[in-house]
């Protein structure tokens, strides 16, 4: 095929599965630690044909003279397309920042390890100074790559305004995501607003349980892995039974993982893997990865039953989607809300009682730590989004070189004391915080549903699997507002989330 040569959407559909897969392949194998070198750049190359400004041209076409949900499905291939032109011209740039962080060091008590071991061991360090002393020591080697994170930022942040059309990165997120983002700002505000009396009776209770009195009145972010993975309570939620008891969990939903031979699971604790949960979805249903990293705690289990929330719903897509309805999404808050509602079976007392054999009050105390947990980060991320939409609204100006009100943002709505020099560090792409919180919203509405057709049992109820599953069938086809209605709920209401989050 010559340079100049296009596909069809059909035959760019076809080739691009086959680049997303090897692509996510690689990645798996960076962040699980089986490679020590990411050699993204080299995929590109290979598939260099995708991504031409006249392959862009001749979907855009095709796009603009389709109908419904063909239509649908060639803007996004067209998306596709605009990434891959992005990303082939800044993929050798991002491998180099990624294999920098890979070989960054910290030397902690005569100890030196990679930097994401010293992510990781904050969740496990009992003494509150020594997660002092090593949160210091991780922002330090981590902010030391803002310069060529910003330079990131700044090369992604021109070509995407390039491809795409659309200068203006807050509207450019919005045309894809089909929503407003001030309005969910908005609607985010005023939930928090309303929780905020809950959260800090949460917060001083749990605060002095976790940390303990030697605690600062504004402790810092180096505590949250620790908070998250709620230590003191690791003998009861230890690190032997979490996948037994996770499997469980999907069981009496109906689910049977060890079934399931295409979600492919991967608990091995590796140095270099990377300590944050996630699911690669490389081609579904056919393969799709469940990775995490145990450690120990009540948030092993919430990260898995979160990630498999992820991984059943890729794993049952009904195969006979085309490609970009089983794989290609606008965004992420349709999957997203897959992900919290099984992990929100943690904030379940009985679940409490039933797997781990508490009394009803024990269990009920459990769970409300939970509760604390998931109003934190809710409230985490809300600010994230205030503070992203200045960002990026002045970031034609600053090019990312203000950090702005992240720290203050963050702290005031969290009683966390959070480092400015984090502030790129903490950037997601494409809003994903949006993403995040719109599933946070869907989800509250999905479970007010299933406590309604199913009753207060749903997250030990096979009706609650048979339910999902029909929605797992549709793949990344609908939209995070389109689930809503089904549900019977305006995209916004944010009520069920209120109910959820005002638990005190």
């Amino acid at each position: 095929m010559s340079a100049t040569s296009t596909r069809t959407a059909a035959e760019y559909e076809a080739r691009l599965q086959q680049y997303v897969f090897e692509r996510s392949e690689e990645g798996r194998a960076v962040r699980v630690g089986e490679k020590e070198v990411s050699e993204q750049a080299a995929i590109i190359a290979r598939y260099g044909d995708l991504f031409t400004r006249e392959q862009l041209e001749a979907l855009r076409d095709e796009e603009s003279a389709a109908a419904g949900d063909d239509r649908e499905r060639l803007y996004r291939l067209r998306k596709a397309c605009e990434s891959g032109v992005v990303s082939s011209e800044i993929a050798a740039q991002e491998d180099a920042l990624e294999n920098a962080i890979l070989d960054a060091r910290v030397t902690f008590r005569g100890e030196e390890m990679p930097l994401r071991t010293a992510s990781a061991r904050l969740a496990v360090l009992d003494s509150y100074a020594d997660r002092e002393e090593l949160g210091q020591l991780e922002r330090t080697a981590s902010a030391a790559f803002n310069p060529q994170r910003r330079d990131l930022l700044e090369a992604r942040e021109r070509l995407d305004a390039d491809v795409s059309g659309e200068p203006d990165p807050v509207a450019r997120n919005e045309e894809e995501k089909a929503i407003s983002l001030r309005e969910l700002e908005r609607a985010l505000v005023a939930a928090a607003d309303a929780t905020s009396g809950a959260y800090e009776r949460l917060r001083d209770t749990w605060f002095e349980r976790l940390l303990g009195p030697e605690r600062e009145e504004l402790p810092s972010n180096a505590h949250v892995h620790y908070l998250r993975r709620v230590s003191p309570l690791e003998s009861t939620y230890t690190k032997e039974r979490g996948v037994d008891v996770c499997l469980a969990t999907t069981l009496a939903l109906g689910f049977d993982m060890t079934a399931i031979p295409n979600i492919r699971l991967d608990v091995e604790d590796r140095p270099q893997k990377n300590p944050r949960a996630c699911v690669i979805a490389s081609n579904p249903p056919e393969v799709v990865h469940l990775i995490t990293r145990a450690q120990g705690g009540l948030s092993d289990y919430q990260a898995f039953l979160h990630e498999a929330g992820h991984a059943l719903h890729y794993a049952g897509v009904d195969p006979r989607l085309p490609y970009t309805f089983r794989a290609i999404s606008r965004d992420h808050a349709l999957t997203e809300i897959y992900s919290y509602i099984f992990e929100a079976v943690t904030r379940e007392p009985g679940w409490h009682a039933q797997y781990f054999g508490l009394s009803d009050a024990q269990a009920e105390e459990n769970a409300q730590v939970t509760v604390f947990l998931e109003a934190l980060l809710y409230r985490r991320y809300a600010a994230k989004l205030r503070y992203e939409l200045g960002f990026w609204s002045s970031f034609a100006a600053e090019k990312g070189t203000s950090p702005r009100d992240y720290a203050t943002l963050l702290t005031e709505a969290t009683g966390i004391r959070y480092d400015e020099r984090n502030y790129l560090a903490d950037m997601d792409a494409g809003f994903y915080s949006a993403d995040y919180l719109r599933a946070w919203i869907r989800s509250a509405q999905l479970r007010a549903y299933l406590v309604r057709e199913v009753g207060e049992n749903w997250w030990r109820s096979p009706q609650t699997g048979d339910l999902l599953r029909e929605l797992f069938r549709e793949g990344t086809k609908p939209t995070s507002e389109e689930i809503a209605s089904r549900l019977g709920f305006e995209p916004l209401d944010t009520a069920p989330l209120v109910a959820d989050l005002s638990v005190s």
